[in-house]
């Protein structure tokens, strides 16, 4: 289990904030996974999102793909998500509501489940 930081250490004036930090985006992403079987959830002009995208594709499998800004923009969207999710980087994907990983996790997730 990850290490985060226990809400006895946390302000309530601290706690109101995080608990609203963007929830909008976070409650996006969660309903997306609620209602598709793949979800990939990335930037624009990051090609390790566009790779995970292409290699679905190349498998025929159908996803749902949300993008949240580049690396100029809507930064705090993606950073929500992280903290939500836990996964340091993009692309997070989730399958069957479950987050795979990044791209090379998808890749190793898909390859094993075909053997």
């Amino acid at each position: 289990m990850r290490t985060i930081l226990s809400e006895d250490k946390i302000s309530t004036a601290a706690q109101v904030k995080i608990e609203g930090f963007h929830t909008k985006t976070v409650e996006e992403v969660k309903a997306a996974v609620a209602a598709h079987k793949i979800v990939v959830v990335g930037m624009a002009q990051n090609p390790v999102v566009k790779s995970a995208r292409k290699f679905l594709e190349s498998q025929g499998l159908e996803f749902h793909y949300l993008e949240y800004g580049s690396y100029l923009s809507e930064w705090k969207k993606r950073l929500a998500i992280k903290l939500w999710s836990g996964w340091p980087t993009y692309p997070q994907v989730f399958i069957d509501g479950k987050l795979i990983g990044g791209y090379t996790d998808l890749v190793h997730h898909l390859n094993t489940k075909k053997n």
